[in-house]
């Protein structure tokens, strides 16, 4: 039987037209979170001006506001885009792994190398620091440690099934525990890095995800 042969469907000049006008949209978002990330991480987040974010992604403050209401939100989608970004690579790490053995070896090989993104650490110390003296920005702060923090209870969950194994704390805290001391860790190494090497730190960050992540078999 003959087929036939499906024409592509012709978008309506208005529909062409909202589509253009999102992919700018988001095209925008994109330049002002990556001019976010550079001016975050060069004068630290409560020193960081708008304009100068404004302006290193070759806009105006008005554009600015035309899609983020300030300097929280867009630390805040751009907190959410890194978050994003790690679990989507190191699922995608561990997807590439057969045996539940190799799967957490590829989480602890993920895990211990984190504390090289030195940006990433640094924003997020210093944001924290920032939300504990500002209730609001703290309550949002919360929210969405507890969303991420679910998000990783789901995948190691699924990890310890397929172990066998429990963990001698809860997930959200053995989480907390893995990325705090990680960050702790850089910021004492960048502070004096003839004390502790950044081979230092992953090996401490490996024995330290070994002590959690042992945990007890046949439970």
């Amino acid at each position: 039987m003959k087929q036939i042969a499906k024409r592509p469907v012709a978008l309506e000049p208005g529909a062409r037209g909202r589509t253009r006008q999102a992919e700018r949209t988001e095209a925008t978002r994109r330049k002002l979170l990556a001019a976010a990330d550079r001016i975050f991480a060069r004068d630290g987040f409560e020193a960081a001006r708008l304009e100068d974010i404004a302006a290193g992604a070759g806009y105006t403050r008005g554009a600015f506001y035309a899609h983020f209401g300030g300097k929280e939100e867009i630390f805040f989608a751009l907190w959410e885009q890194w978050v994003r970004q790690r679990i989507d690579s190191i699922t995608a790490a561990m997807r590439q792994q057969k045996s539940p053995q190799q799967k957490l070896a590829a989480l602890r090989k993920y895990y211990a190398e984190i504390a090289k993104d030195r940006r990433l650490v640094l924003n997020s110390l210093e944001f924290k620091l920032f939300a504990l003296r500002h209730p609001e920005a703290h309550a949002r702060l919360q929210v969405r440690h507890r969303r991420l923090r679910a998000t990783w209870g789901e995948l190691i969950a699924e990890l310890l099934k397929a172990l066998g194994r429990t963990l001698p704390i809860s997930n959200p805290a053995a989480s907390a525990a893995c990325s705090s001391l990680a960050q702790g860790l850089l910021l004492e190494q960048l502070v004096d890095p003839k004390s502790l090497s950044e081979k230092e730190v992953r090996h401490i960050l490996g024995l330290f995800f070994d002590s959690i992540f042992r945990g007890k078999c046949g439970q």
